[in-house]
Order: structure tokens, then sequence, then C-alpha cells
């Protein structure tokens, strides 16, 4: 009999958990560990920061699908990793400290035979002198947050109907933050929002970002195919801004907010500052924290994780020139180098290098985003997991079938703005493979077939259906092992 313990609930950790569930006997065991009670469909708190959805239409109860799926979940904080286990457990185990209400701060030792570090990661506000969601600027990257935002939108659309003029600015909100599409489409639905209003003439929108070219989002940019022609992103991505009357700011890194002002430093070296009344800036992402630690009690936590607190996994994290990164150097099982019954899918994982190119200011300030790991790709990493966790348990055997390296896997994204079936609009973009393969496609990096943009309503509605059909994934409802990642 096997323990299966999976940290985190998220995109990742959540598929990871459902594919082994339904693939094993119930005599092996599946464990959850997740410090929040509810699963979040985090890409619709974007509509949730216009006030076009409540947090109830994004999130449920994760205790209700866990007990139907016969997993024991365990609403903790994972505090740190026994790989091999210590003086009084001769298995590893993970230490957790519950966030239950009625276990709150109890600590607990769960042993594992293969664990999944899931847990996403820790959005690092810290990182970014000022930048605080509940003081200052506001988030989207959870439910709670992205409520929050729509409470001081809703002030600042005051404001614009009382004949103020309001100064709002979205975007990142540290040198090396990432999650650019997010931020992207928040940027989109808050122009539609105040548009739909009438408040056009009232609001000075900016587009903050850190990205060398806008498109970037990442991924170095990438060519589409739209119309029979072939786009760069950048193309692209300021066509749109400038439909919404949206101005830019590019290659700024923020450094530091106050009430009404943010500065940040250009590539050239060059500080500057800008006012805002409204202003959601993404952080900087990071680990979750957790240490690691050896069988005599020794912190082996930089053999376990990267210096960002994120795990290493069967990455090439050699250190060499930009130019020499390959595509062969992405992980493809998500396995621990060092651990083998450890695995590490979506955004905990540690990416070998930047996938867009590393740039720094004059002042040797790092200028440019962290690779994005979110949504499908995510869940794609989760399912390859899981099979072969499950294919470990069944069989015994080390070599795996099923592999998911994003330098050979596809994504889709959909930046929509405005809601309902008949209002709205959505940029919708394809690119496979999602890190560029050189070697292989020496012309664009990506096979151009499969790499397209379009924009118009479809995609919206594409969005919405998104929307219901990975809820109804992640709830477990008929058939849900159907649906693709």
């Amino acid at each position: 009999m096997a323990q299966i313990v999976v940290l985190g609930a998220g995109v990742s950790g959540h598929t990871a958990a459902a594919f082994i569930r339904k693939k094993l006997s119930k005599e092996h065991t599946v464990v959850v560990v997740s410090p929040n009670s509810k699963y979040q469909w985090v890409p619709s708190n974007i509509w949730i920061g216009v006030g076009k959805m409540k947090p109830s239409q994004v999130t449920f109860e994760l205790r209700k699908v866990y007990r139907r799926w016969k997993i024991d979940f365990r609403q903790a904080l994972t505090e740190s990793i026994h790989p091999e286990g210590d003086g009084q457990n001769e298995k590893p185990f993970v230490r957790i400290r519950y966030t239950d209400p009625d276990r709150k701060d109890q600590v607990e030792d769960v042993p594992y035979d293969y664990l999944v570090n899931a847990t996403g990661p820790s959005l690092n506000f810290a990182a970014t002198e000022g930048l605080d969601p509940e003081k200052r600027t506001v988030s989207v990257c959870t439910y709670q947050h992205a409520g929050h935002a729509w409470e001081k939108l809703q002030e600042t659309l005051q404001k614009m109907e009382k004949g103020e003029k309001q100064k709002i600015v979205i975007g990142m909100g540290h040198p090396m933050a990432t999650c650019q599409g997010a931020a992207f489409e928040y940027t989109l639905n808050v122009a539609w929002e105040i548009k739909s209003r009438g408040l056009a003439n009232k609001a000075d929108i900016t587009w903050i970002t850190n990205e060398y070219e806008l498109g970037d989002f990442g991924m170095g940019g990438a060519f589409i195919k739209r119309g029979g022609y072939v786009t760069p992103t950048k193309v692209f991505t300021e066509s749109i801004l400038a439909e919404y009357e949206i101005r830019w700011i590019k290659r700024a890194g923020v450094k530091k907010v106050d009430d009404h002002k943010i500065w940040y430093e250009n590539l050239e070296g060059e500080e500057h500052t800008l006012e805002y009344d409204f202003a959601m800036l993404i952080p900087a992402f990071a680990g979750a924290g957790m240490k690691a630690f050896g069988k005599g009690g020794e912190d082996i936590t930089e053999k376990v994780f990267a210096p960002n607190g994120l795990m290493k996994v069967d990455a090439d994290y050699t250190k060499k020139p930009f130019e020499e990164w390959s595509a062969n150097d992405w992980p493809e099982i998500y396995q621990s180098p060092v651990y083998e019954n450890i695995f590490a899918p979506g955004i905990a994982f540690a990416p070998p290098h930047s996938i867009s190119k590393p740039m720094t200011s004059k002042n040797g300030t790092p200028i440019f985003p962290a690779p994005p790991r979110t949504g499908m790709p995510s869940g794609v990493m989760g399912k390859v997991v899981a099979l072969n966790i499950v294919d470990l348990v069944k069989n015994k055997k080390g070599k795996f079938r099923h592999h998911a390296s994003m330098a050979r896997m596809g994504a889709a994204c959909i930046v929509s703005a405005g809601f309902g079936l008949l209002k709205g609009m959505a940029a919708t973009m394809t690119v496979f493979p999602v890190v560029p393969d050189w070697e292989k496609y020496p012309e664009f990096g990506r096979d151009i077939s499969y790499t397209v943009g379009e924009v118009g309503l479809a995609g919206h509605w594409i969005k919405l259906f998104l929307h219901y059909m990975f809820l109804h994934k992640a709830k477990g409802y008929p058939f849900w092992w159907l649906l693709p990642e």
C-alpha cells in the first residue's frame, strides 16, 4: 500500500490528486495538503476584479469534492520536507501546521511514499517596497484580492462619474514579475468597463511592463499567423492597446510604491515616477518557503530547492550564456534529481532559465519577465506527474512513459474583455511550443502552423465556455477526466 501526498490544491496539485485517485485502487491513500479550504479558478479572477463575477462563481469547497473522491484532505501549511525521515520517523514525511480553524496551529508529521510539491508560488509583495494589496495598489492574483480590487475600482469609477479625471496604472509590480497576460487582460477589462459607462474621457490608463517589447508575455514574444500573414506579438499587442487608447511604458522595473506614486527604473538606468489614483500591479513570485532537512536534522534546503525557493527537478541548471540555452534544458517529468519519489509540477518547479532574453539596466538591475507556467501547462504537468506516479506504484519501474516538456507543449491564451454572450471581445493566441525550439524551428522558434492569433467575439465565447468547462472538471462532475487540461 502506498501513500501519495500532494502539497497544494491549485490547477497542478488538484489535477495530480484527481488522476492519482482515479487510477489507483482504494488500498492506496491520497492525501492533499493545502492551507486554503477552497479551490479557485484563477483565470476568472479578472472578472471578479471588474464586478462581473462573484467569488462564489470561481471557487468551491475542496472538502466536499475530496470526500466524494475518497481523498484525505488536510487544511494546513507545509513547513518542511524530510525526505530521509528522522530519528523518530523511518519513512519520509512532511511537517504541516494546520490552518483549519478546528485544529489551528497544530503540527503533524505526514508520511509519504511519493510526494507531489504543487504549492505554486508565494506572492512576494515584499520584494517591491510599498507594494501592498491591502493598503495601496490592488491585485487579482487571488479571488480575495480581486474582490478588493473591484471595491477600489468602484470608488475610482464614482469619482469619474463626478467629473474627476483618474490616473489608472496596471501592469508588473517588480522588475522580474511574470503573468503579463493576466495583467494585460485586466487592463482591457478595466478599459472596457470605463468605456461602457461613457467615462473614457475621464480616464488616463497606462500599461507598465518589464517586457523589452510588448507581447513578450515572458515567452520571448512570438510570431503568429493572422489573416494569412505572419505578425509579431509586439504589433498584435500594441494595436489592441491603441484601440483602447491605453498608453504604455515598457522595459520598466517597478521598485517602490507609495500612496500616489510608482517609482520605476528603465533599461537606460533612468529613474522615473508615475502618479496613480488606482493601480493593479502583479508582484514577484517566489517559492512557498518550505525547508528541507536530512535524517540527522541537517538543513538540506539548498540541495532540494533553488535560491528562489522553487524546487529543482530534471532540468539542466548549468549556468551558460542565453544564446547557448536549449529547449532540451527544460524538464520532462518534474522529478527531483536527488529524491526519486519527489515531483514538482506547475509553478513549484524551478525553471532552468528564462525564456525571454535576460536584460539588465545600466545600474545592474535585471528587468525582464520570469517564465510563465500557469493555467494549461500546469494542468498538463500535474496529469503527467500523476500518471508516472501511478506507473511507479503499480509496476515499481523507474522508466517513465509520460512526458510534458514546455519545449514540446503547446498552450492557448485568451485575453478577454467585456462580459456576456453579446458584449465582449477577446484576443486569442496559441503557441507551439511554449519554450521556443530554434533547432527544430529555425525561422520562428515555433511551429507557425499552430502559433496563431485572432481578435473577436468568438474568442470571448470560448473564454466563457472554458470557465464553466474547467470548473466542471475540477468539481469532478460526470466524465471530468475526458476534458483536456
